[in-house]
């Protein structure tokens, strides 16, 4: 059988990342991660990379910055750099930059983000810390995660392809928070994989209690 390639572009600890390279090792996904990349030389996911002799790479803007050069221009560079890899999903899982079309047109309709609250609420950082806090006013009683395409240049709002409610708890605080949001975006994005690599391509998924 062939397996289905996937880029996984990173910014962090690589933790989805972790749970993507599990999943397919156990064979429970059909895939597998053919190249890794980090706009951040110290982001652990690469050492993940590395241990699973996944090819790791560091691609920082910094110096596109220093030489006057736009993001546009980085984002031409890091598609032909993800291109090299014919991947047939290119995954954003804790990628901490804004792709522009320049990047998007490249892989059509092929690029994913996996974002810690539900559509249309808490778009771009800190969404974690940002629905805590609301909760703690009295605004919201649950947050979520979701798996969305990534057809545009819009922050957090392409077409969902997967989501999951997330209580809050009255004992919560962030980093209990924090703990179960990353625990159901594990399971999420692997799920919503598979949904993909099987051909089925739903826009909305009912949100289901975590």
């Amino acid at each position: 059988m062939t397996l289905t390639r996937l880029v996984v572009l990173i910014s962090g600890t690589g933790t989805n990342l972790q749970a993507i390279l599990d999943a397919c090792e156990r064979g429970d996904l059909p895939a597998r991660v053919v190249a890794v990349v980090s706009n951040r030389r110290d982001a652990y996911g690469l050492e993940r990379a590395r241990r699973h002799g996944v090819p790791a790479l560091y691609h920082p803007f910094a110096p596109y910055r220093a030489a006057g050069r736009d993001r546009r221009e980085y984002d031409a560079d890091l598609a032909d750099l993800v291109a090299r890899y014919a991947p047939d999903w290119v995954v954003l899982a804790g990628w901490m930059h804004v792709l522009s079309l320049a990047f998007l047109s490249r892989f059509p309709n092929r690029v994913i983000n996996l974002h810690p609250a539900l559509p249309g609420a808490f778009p771009g950082v800190n969404a974690i810390a940002r629905a805590f806090a609301a909760y703690r006013r009295g605004a919201i009683t649950a947050t979520g995660v979701m798996v969305h395409l990534v057809p545009d240049e819009g922050v957090d709002c392409g077409p969902v392809i997967a989501q999951a409610t997330v209580p809050i708890l009255p004992d919560d605080t962030l980093e209990s928070l924090e703990a179960r949001i990353h625990a159901v975006e594990h399971e999420l994005l692997v799920g919503a994989l598979k949904r993909l690599i099987s051909g089925e391509h739903p826009l909305v998924e009912k949100s289901r209690p975590a």
